[in-house]
């Protein structure tokens, strides 16, 4: 990776992270079409971006984080799902995320069904995160374990379930981005984990990935802060129909880019 790569793949993180677009399949794409090899720091500053988006919520919903232990409780059950699936299957998830082709066939499903979502939950009864309760919580939980199929989008699963549940579309968004906190801090700290007890670098090496781990994460958590607040505003007035559009187009696209040249076969 060079300097290059890791401002843009930073500034699709922090894009895409809290749309319901999946920022690991705009990830795994871009690094496919920008040639970068799939190797361990890659894998690793992935996820560690990936946490500075998630930074963004902390300091926007700061007060939240402190107004009540109940809420801490909620999200400690949310997370549990995910945290359950992700040590069974995260062989099966690593060989996911090198598989365009998975992404784009879950972008096109996934957009499918923001094309109607409005639809089938046009009655919410919750519109802030205290009337969410325990077993909800848990319901979304399990909502968020679809996105370990890179493309599904976690923030779109989450939502969705949320939305099920009876949620109004900005509580289900902001559940989500309070549930990602967990999700992604342990994704993180798991990942560091394995990534230092298999790590072969001189410290010189080591020197110059941190840079860009610094870099990158700074990059994509102030593009989130301004990806979050126009995502609300976007999503009370609009709904989800544009990206079930967006999600539907840029999946064929890449079906069609990847049956046609070798600019994603070969990544």
């Amino acid at each position: 990776m060079n300097i290059i790569q890791v401002i843009v793949l930073a500034i699709i993180e922090g894009l895409t992270e809290f749309l319901p677009v999946s920022s690991t399949g705009h990830l795994v794409i871009t690094s496919s079409l920008m040639g970068i090899s799939t190797d361990a720091f890659v894998k690793l500053f992935e996820i560690v971006i990936q946490l500075g988006a998630i930074l963004a919520v902390v300091v926007l919903y700061f007060k939240r984080f402190f107004r009540s232990i109940d809420f801490y409780i909620k999200l400690v059950i949310g997370v549990i799902p995910a945290v359950i699936f992700g040590l069974l299957l995260k062989k099966r998830i690593d060989i996911l995320l090198e598989s365009p082709l998975v992404v784009a066939v879950a972008f096109v499903v996934g957009g499918v069904i923001l094309l109607f979502v409005d639809e089938w939950f046009n009655k919410p009864t919750v519109d802030d995160e205290e009337k969410i309760s325990h077993l909800t919580a848990l319901k979304i939980g399990f909502f968020q374990c679809l996105a370990m199929v890179p493309g599904v989008s976690r923030s779109a699963a989450s939502i969705v379930g949320g939305m099920s549940q009876k949620l109004s579309r900005k509580a289900a968004a902001e559940f989500s981005f309070f549930l990602a906190v967990p999700t992604m801090f342990g994704a993180t700290l798991k990942d560091l984990w394995d990534f230092h007890k298999h790590n072969t670098l001189t410290a010189d090496e080591m020197h110059h990935d941190i840079i860009y781990l610094l870099i990158g994460s700074a990059i994509a958590f102030v593009v989130a802060l301004l990806a979050i607040k126009s995502f609300i505003t976007f999503l009370e007035k609009k709904g989800f129909k544009l990206f079930g559009v967006y999600r539907i187009v840029a999946g064929i696209v890449i079906i069609v880019i990847y049956f046609t040249t070798t600019a994603l076969q070969t990544a």
